[in-house]
């Protein structure tokens, strides 16, 4: 077996070819997943009151999408410019899921939270030499980043809306007594925005003790050593953790001063 060790002349984050994991990877694999499908859609149906496609359909869309992205992940992680194009690519869907989940009409704007987390904290990675400039380890630890960010984005921009919607009367109240309306809006919405950190703040907690995230999981599987390992998502989970802040400080601040959200004076 084959792998990447962390040594001196290679950053931690890297982690090369592995030619064997610790599951079995044979005939195993197609019977365990039918059959975790199928009991997944029994439960759906019979004991939650849904139907029988719902699990069904998203575990033959996962089939299909993982062999589609393990086929590309293959050609573009040869080269870090083609990486970065595919980077590109996830960035443009989660601006355009966000963008819909929380102001369709202008959904562009959601590339700025995106962006604000991640740019910063995948540039701090390359200066300091963690992050090389290789292509497998640009699409591993952006696309987690880009996702991160858009998840943190939908929940701040949609809760920080939901939250002015249902209080505007207090808004507009403090606007009476002097309050800019930015001013006025925080004062409502900060704390719903801090709470798009709950799920990235616990996890960061908790790792080792409650939750093994899958950065440390799939390295251990792939045969990397624990220590590496324990590295790898160490760099991933702190890194998570700044691209979850910026992202929901920006789009607490594109909802309260400029209005995102539909959130109109």
């Amino acid at each position: 077996m084959v792998g990447a060790r962390v040594g001196r002349a290679q950053p931690p984050i890297v982690v090369l070819v592995q030619t064997g994991t610790l599951l079995g990877l044979g005939p195993g694999v197609i019977v365990s997943v039918v059959v975790l499908a199928a009991a997944a859609a029994a439960v759906h149906r019979w004991a939650l009151g849904g139907g029988w496609l719902p699990p069904l359909t998203a575990s033959l869309r996962a089939v299909g999408q993982l062999a589609v992205v393990a086929l590309l992940v293959s050609q573009l992680g040869r080269s870090p410019w083609l990486a970065l194009g595919f980077a590109a690519l996830m960035f443009a869907v989660a601006t355009a899921t966000t963008g819909r989940r929380v102001d369709p009409a202008r959904w562009w704007w959601a590339a700025a939270p995106i962006a604000a987390g991640v740019l910063p904290a995948s540039a701090a990675l390359l200066a300091t030499g963690v992050l090389p400039f290789e292509g497998l380890a640009l699409i591993a630890l952006v696309g987690q980043q880009v996702g991160g960010a858009m998840t943190t984005a939908s929940l701040a921009g949609r809760r920080v809306s939901a939250e002015l919607a249902g209080r505007r009367g207090e808004v507009e109240a403090a606007v009476a007594l002097g309050f800019e309306w930015r001013a006025a809006r925080l004062l409502v919405a900060r704390h719903t925005a801090r709470e798009s950190l709950v799920p990235p703040l616990d996890q960061t907690r908790t790792v080792g003790t409650v939750t093994l995230p899958g950065a440390f999981v799939g390295m251990v599987l792939g045969g990397a050593s624990p220590v590496d390992a324990a590295i790898v998502q160490l760099v991933v989970l702190v890194s998570l953790l700044a691209v979850d802040a910026l992202a929901a400080a920006v789009a607490l601040w594109l909802c309260t001063a400029r209005g995102w959200g539909q959130v109109r004076e």
